[in-house]
């Protein structure tokens, strides 16, 4: 009988803001997905799009930007910035044939928990849905 496939997410978390959220949400004993990785990073709009294209190409099956949103304590435009560099990301997912429904970004405040807990169940399940990436032969 093949094994479940259960679906790999890393999620990118912020210091100051989502990285707050996301410890809540086990101090609250809530859960997600065992199959999750979490990277903190010190502002959302500095996440590289190739950097994503990195996770997928590691065996990673989805990603989520956890972002500051307005938030930031480092720039008044981070929400432009990073929603900028997630739409070229998306792109540069499509010229490698991932689909780019596998990478969400949202805003996660400090308190965030069930928003927290939405997205990452909601990517979880879609991801599950459309299966482990075609992985191309090198």
């Amino acid at each position: 009988m093949p094994e479940e496939f259960k679906p790999k997410i890393l999620i990118f978390s912020t210091n100051f803001i989502s990285d707050l959220a996301i410890d809540l949400t086990g101090l609250l004993h809530r859960h997600y997905p065992v199959t999750t990785s979490i990277i903190r990073i010190p502002c959302s709009s500095m996440i590289r799009p190739d950097i994503i294209l990195y996770a997928f190409q590691c065996g990673f099956d989805g990603v989520f930007v956890a972002a500051d949103g307005t938030d930031c304590p480092f720039l008044k435009d981070c929400s432009d910035r990073t929603a900028k560099r997630i739409a070229e990301a998306m792109e540069l997912l499509k010229k490698h044939g991932i689909e780019p429904e596998r990478l969400k970004m949202s805003a996660i405040c400090s308190v965030c928990v069930e928003p927290f807990l939405k997205h990452i169940h909601d990517l979880y399940e879609k991801v599950k849905k459309l299966g482990p990436i075609k992985r191309k032969p090198e």
